[in-house]
């Protein structure tokens, strides 16, 4: 619900640029379905009721952070940065990281390393994500004058960018699979971690090259589509690792 209330008062601001770009000319506020009022009253209705409920389910926290990432994404993110500099994403990409410190609070009390690592790794992988699919939506962002990187810098420092921090990602996600200061890990984890993290430089570089532009619309989903399973990859071994921990299974 606190998701559902961030996108619609996202909705509810960008309906200006909304408008305009034909990847979000669909949504309810541009296609006349809703009002910019009606979307606001439910995004903050919603909102609210979203932070209340976990606060009574689970704990002060809990609730505190899920404000917290409300509104970091609408004004901090939605509001200034978005419109602002072509680091919107960097910045902007921690309210897409707190769910999982959320979740930890809700479950523990507290936040733990595990929580912060959990955020690390979706912080980094926000970036080359969207600068992905930003290398094919440029002429979107340029009518909406919105400065991403592919604007204001070109695809050339954006895909040098994406490798940057995919390359960072991979340390990250290898580095996470380490017992020693990441908590026991079996073999879900590690397996992925090192499998996956190695060929995912290689990968994000080639699925940018400019040689691939005639093949825009195929090399978008594919990007975006490993990327995806990239992250759920990730969170899916975290959990298989749990699971099987008190098993002591394939401890290396």
């Amino acid at each position: 619900m606190g998701g559902g209330a961030s996108g619609a008062l996202n909705m509810w601001w960008d309906a200006d640029i909304d408008r305009v770009m034909r990847r979000t000319q669909s949504r309810p506020i541009p296609a006349g379905r809703i009002t910019e009022a009606e979307a606001f009253g439910f995004g903050m209705a919603l909102a609210g009721f979203a932070v209340i409920l976990l606060w009574l389910a689970t704990n002060a926290l809990a609730a505190a952070l899920l404000a917290f990432t409300i509104f970091f994404y609408v004004v901090v993110y939605s509001m200034w940065l978005k419109r602002w500099t072509p680091q919107n994403i960097v910045i902007g990409g921690a309210a897409g990281a707190f769910p999982p410190m959320i979740g930890w609070a809700a479950a523990t009390g507290g936040i733990g390393i595990e929580a912060v690592l959990m955020f690390a790794l979706i912080f980094m992988w926000t970036p080359p994500h969207f600068w992905a699919l930003a290398l094919f939506m440029k002429t979107d962002y340029h009518d909406a004058g919105v400065p991403m990187l592919t604007v204001t810098h070109g695809r050339k420092v954006t895909r040098a960018h994406i490798l940057v921090y995919t390359v960072l990602l991979a340390g990250l996600a290898l580095g996470r699979a380490l017992p020693r200061w990441a908590g026991r890990s079996t073999w879900p984890w590690r397996w992925f971690s090192t499998c996956f993290s190695s060929v995912a430089p290689g990968r994000s570089g080639g699925a940018t090259r400019p040689g691939q532009r005639r093949m825009a619309t195929a090399s978008r989903s594919g990007s975006s589509a490993i990327s995806l399973f990239y992250l759920f990859g990730h969170f899916g071994a975290i959990a298989l690792d749990t699971a099987t921990a008190p098993l002591w299974v394939g401890v290396w």
